[in-house]
């Protein structure tokens, strides 16, 4: 499945910062735009799967995963 974040990018004197506006806690800092945008990508990879994981070891047992559309 794909799904679209918003990156939100500036320049910083010799540095490029940004987050992910939808995911609290997604945010680099790189020296080239193009090593951020790579370097957000992997970290929201990373918080959406450790994200998912703990929602999994929240619910226990017992529990359906169901898919919403917002």
């Amino acid at each position: 499945m794909y799904t679209e974040y918003t990156a939100v990018v500036k320049q910083e004197g010799d540095w490029w910062i940004g987050w992910i506006e939808e995911v609290p806690g997604v945010n680099c800092q790189e020296q080239t735009h193009d090593e951020l945008i790579e370097s957000l990508k992997a970290t929201l990879k990373e918080a959406l799967e450790f994200n998912k994981q703990d929602a999994l070891t929240d619910a226990g047992s017992g529990y359906k995963e169901e898919k919403i559309a917002v």
